[in-house]
């Protein structure tokens, strides 16, 4: 028996990934949930972190656990183990496969799965449906209370499900202790509790961008001293979510000079690249001068990139293109 990990990877759209299998695997061109084997030594943990990791450079937060399937092929008997998990990062880089998709739940259904990975959506289909009856749940009152920082920890770190980082966010919304603490962890040395804080303050700027407004200087600032690439790409998309007015314009300067090396860094993760490139977009509309230089970075990166990037830059080339036309004010420089 061979023990497998696989992830249902979630976006913020609440779409599941799927990706297919190459020709010359055991099952040609079926589609499956990543992951894969576990080597000695490993939890099941660890093992989908790091095949997700190894395999489509995302980096994802496990929120639940779905029952095991055992399968056998006739060549070989596994044992897979699904987790589900949540992500900012919605283009792959594809190592292993032909292709991804990100589907509705709904549509997980009609998918020329592997045999193994058809019980692992059924399944998830099933969590879903559960997870709709029990709708009622309110937040829990612990979250508005736990002001004490090892509480408020734990609940961040312990968090597994999607609704559960709504409340965080609600929380962190109606209450600026909880809001500033968040921001706080999101910088910890504590890899696992950097992500969840800054993935959901992600979530509380989807719905109220505002709420950063006083702290997106201080944001700027810290950009070239984030280590942590996951806190990094939270940052970016809070960013880029929000109003660069807001910003002192003699700041924007350092947010040019950052996102242009990220975006032409061979070390940067595809969402790091993906945010900057909006970010500059964003800035170009200000700064018309800077467009040439990013449809020329553009261009660059995809030339050697991956289909995610090629499509993501095809897109944005064109936004560039379609920019309204206005004078360069030599009042503008950054």
């Amino acid at each position: 028996m061979i023990n497998v990990t696989c992830a249902v990877i979630r976006n913020d759209e609440n779409e599941v990934l799927i990706v297919q299998r190459g020709k010359g695997t055991d099952h040609p061109f079926k589609w499956e949930f990543p992951g894969g084997k576990l080597s000695e030594g490993e939890t099941p943990e660890e093992c989908i972190i790091r095949e997700i990791e190894e395999e489509l450079s995302m980096e994802v937060v496990i929120c639940g656990r779905l029952p095991e399937v055992e399968h056998d092929y006739g060549h070989k008997q596994i044992l897979l183990i699904p987790y589900i998990c949540d992500t900012l990062d919605e283009l792959p880089f594809l190592t292993e496969h032909l292709s991804y998709k990100w589907l509705a739940a709904k549509d997980l259904v009609s998918v020329d799965f592997s045999e193994a990975d058809v019980l692992v959506a059924r399944n998830y289909l099933e969590s879903i449906r559960i997870e709709d009856i029990q709708e009622t749940q309110q937040v829990p009152q612990n979250i508005q209370d736990a002001i004490d920082d090892a509480d408020l920890q734990s609940i961040v770190n312990n968090m597994m499900s999607m609704k559960e980082a709504e409340w965080i966010a609600t929380s962190a919304i109606e209450n600026p202790a909880i809001f500033l603490k968040l921001f706080e962890y999101s910088c910890s040395p504590d890899k696992k509790l950097a992500f969840r804080a800054s993935w959901t303050l992600t979530k509380a700027c989807d719905r109220f961008p505002e709420l950063f407004h006083p702290y997106l200087e201080q944001i700027v600032g810290m950009l070239g001293e984030i280590n942590n690439e996951s806190t990094l790409r939270s940052f970016l998309r809070i960013l880029s979510l929000n109003d660069f007015n807001r910003i002192n314009s003699r700041r924007h300067g350092l947010i040019v000079d950052f996102c242009f090396k990220s975006l032409n860094s061979a070390s940067s993760a595809i969402a790091i690249k993906v945010y900057s490139m909006e970010i500059l977009y964003r800035l170009s509309l200000i700064y018309p001068e800077l467009a040439n230089e990013l449809s020329t970075s553009i261009r660059i990166l995809m030339e050697d990139g991956s289909a995610a990037i090629v499509a993501r830059g095809r897109m944005m080339l064109r936004k560039l293109a379609e920019m309204p036309l206005k004078p360069s004010s030599g009042e503008q420089e950054v």
